[in-house]
């Protein structure tokens, strides 16, 4: 059921076996289906969708008309744009071969998972099941067919790195040797491997 204190537009279709967090606002025409789990001070765009049994952490936004197909996780903080869209279909078919219509039995769905902090831009199509790292970005209209590393910038179709983002956002500047810096924060990381790593984390591993 949705917490006491939560937002819900007249339009919006809001299953009651959902949970809804505090603070968490769901505006009109989006749908949240049965057993999906919203976190605290989370904002559900217009005309968005989220499937059964999906599970987003607290202070996530979903922008207008994104589709967020079970069983996705969203961990905290996590940013969707407009018009995005996780598919849960290994081998998509409306029909079997012999013709019938499938049913929710004919399939496994499979999932999205997206790391704290990850930020996923508008139109953007993540074919499960992968995974967008922690603080990663994925371009507008990027395709992600693979999982995407921590603190790394996709974009094009298929999605592939082309930069180091860091906590703010912020493409990552060079430093020395190894070491990238977060122009905005000051936060320095370490490139290991085709991943990069906090600096603080790198010290104690």
């Amino acid at each position: 059921m949705p917490h006491d204190d939560v937002r819900i537009q007249p339009s919006a279709d809001v299953d009651d076996r959902a949970s809804i967090g505090a603070g968490t606002s769901v505006w009109h025409l989006a749908q949240v289906r049965e057993d999906a789990v919203v976190g605290r001070d989370c904002i559900i765009g217009r005309g968005a969708y989220v499937g059964s049994g999906v599970r987003i952490g607290d202070r996530c936004k979903l922008q207008n008309l994104a589709l967020v197909y079970e069983p996705a996780v969203l961990e905290d903080g996590v940013f969707v744009g407009p018009g995005v869209v996780f598919t849960n279909d290994h081998f998509p078919r409306s029909v079997d071969p012999s013709g019938a219509l499938k049913r929710a039995d004919d399939w496994h769905p499979v999932g999205v998972t997206v790391r704290e902090g990850a930020s996923v831009g508008a139109r953007a199509v993540c074919v499960a099941p992968v995974t967008v790292g922690r603080w990663a970005m994925v371009a507008a209209g990027a395709v992600v067919t693979r999982d995407v590393p921590d603190f790394a910038l996709v974009a094009g179709v298929p999605a592939r790195r082309v930069k180091w983002v860091g906590k703010s956002g912020e493409p990552l500047e060079r430093a020395v040797d190894d070491r990238w810096r977060d122009p905005v924060t000051g936060e320095t990381y370490v490139e290991l491997d085709d991943r990069l790593v906090e600096e603080k984390d790198e010290e104690h591993a």
